[in-house]
């Protein structure tokens, strides 16, 4: 005999997109609802327990500020009515859908070929936005640029070590964007 399992209604906004209300299984993973619900598969599942970080979203709160969270350790469910961005929400698209220019973010990568397998690019895209963001509110002195890089990029894992490219592209990316840095 086999129980149904319990669902609960859903609504998020994704990429700027009204998601749901829609029935979801509670305890479903955010990762799988990306996947299997929304069609979303650009956040990878690494390695399930939240320590690769290539699953992350943003999350970006009511103050302005954003925030990286693990997808295949949190519940779909956390993140009701919250406003989410997936790698796939970062490049401008025109009215067709097509894309017409990358983030900052994602055209350095490109530049630096910060990237081999790709599997993790996802969750640095993401780390480095979040990054990126939290500097135009408050910059960092220039002499400062490198150790704020490797805090916010350490945690996340490359298994083909593409680190010196992902932390170049990050840094060209700072060091380029007006407004990021001060002197010093």
């Amino acid at each position: 005999m086999s129980t149904k399992p319990v669902t609960k209604p859903l609504q998020m906004n994704i990429n700027g997109k009204q998601v749901g209300p829609m029935d979801v299984p509670d305890g479903l993973m955010m990762l799988d609802f990306l996947h299997e619900y929304a069609s979303l598969s650009g956040s990878r599942l690494g390695c399930g327990i939240g320590e690769c970080r290539a699953c992350v979203v943003i999350v970006d709160k009511a103050d302005g500020e954003s925030e990286e969270m693990r997808t295949c350790i949190t519940g779909a469910h956390h993140f009701a009515g919250k406003k989410i961005r997936t790698v796939e929400g970062h490049a401008k698209r025109n009215e067709k859908g097509e894309i017409v220019a990358l983030s900052p973010v994602q055209q350095k990568f490109l530049e630096h070929f910060s990237f081999q397998c790709g599997y993790c690019t996802p969750g640095f895209v993401n780390g480095a936005t979040v990054l990126v963001e939290r500097l135009a509110r408050k910059p960092v002195p220039k002499s400062k640029v490198e150790s704020v890089i490797s805090e916010a990029l350490d945690v996340h894992l490359c298994r083909c070590t593409g680190y010196v490219r992902y932390f170049e592209a990050v840094k060209d990316v700072v060091l380029s964007t007006p407004g990021l840095t001060t002197e010093g």
